[in-house]
């Protein structure tokens, strides 16, 4: 089972983190995630020692610093979200520099930056040391439903695909002296989103018919099948089973 296109995310390293089997580091993520989730917004220690447990594995994976923090701008959104807070929610009120913010708006805040911050750099960290299609291999180790992983394979296989033929378009409309400058032309855009589905449909129909010709029966082949040791498990745990004492400590304290 192939991916097609390499993702930009991924940086290529010799890393003890670029070896680990994919499973593994799917697993450890979701459970480092599952753990920054659960743990009490209060308790803001615990969020400044997950930080530094990432920070070790970008060391260890030997990720640049500026690299990690410039693909964590993608949570920009949610921080804008997260400013909101203080403003919009009811409840006690106290004054900061002119401002009147509300006592549980910026705990909401701080939890969704918070915990939002932790879960984006872990996701980053997956992104940059695993390829798409190790990824991809991975989720079908864990017993992922099949016809999950083959959407997903075949979403990155052709969404590079679907792009170009989108550039292509945008090409054809400029050629023709065509520039989309307000409502007008929104007609003319329309059309050029209903042509690019009908193109990504039939092309659709010409893989699964050509699959079928070569013997596809709902399920595809595996190539490569991905296995774990017990002591690649074991170094995949460590950033759970920490985030998980740190997370009990929370709660106990």
């Amino acid at each position: 089972m192939g991916a097609g296109h390499a993702h930009t995310l991924y940086r290529h390293g010799h890393s003890p983190v670029h070896a680990l089997p994919p499973h593994c580091k799917l697993t450890a993520v979701f459970c480092f995630v599952l753990v920054v989730v659960s743990t009490p917004r209060e308790a803001v220690w615990a969020f400044a020692l997950y930080a530094v447990l990432l920070a070790a594995v970008t060391r260890v994976a030997r990720i640049p610093a500026g690299v990690l923090l410039r693909r964590l701008l993608i949570e920009i959104p949610f921080v804008a979200f997260a400013f909101l807070m203080p403003f919009v929610v009811p409840g006690d009120q106290v004054h900061f520099l002119g401002l009147s913010l509300s006592v549980p708006g910026l705990w909401g805040a701080w939890n969704v930056l918070a915990k939002g911050t932790l879960g984006v750099a872990a996701s980053v960290i997956l992104a940059s040391t695993t390829e798409l299609r190790s990824l991809l291999l991975g989720l079908q180790r864990l017993r992922l439903p099949p016809m999950l992983v083959q959407i997903a394979s075949f979403m990155i296989r052709y969404g590079d695909v679907i792009t170009d033929e989108m550039r292509r378009m945008s090409v054809a409309r400029r050629s023709r002296g065509f520039e989309a400058r307000g409502v007008r032309h929104w007609g003319v855009l329309a059309k050029s989103a209903g042509a690019l589905f009908i193109r990504s449909y039939e092309r659709g129909e010409r893989v699964h018919l050509a699959m079928v010709s070569r013997g596809y029966a709902g399920t595809m082949p595996v190539i490569d099948d991905v296995t774990a040791s017990r002591a690649q498990w074991t170094y995949a745990a460590a950033l759970p089973v920490s985030a998980l004492a740190v997370c009990l400590l929370g709660w106990t304290l």
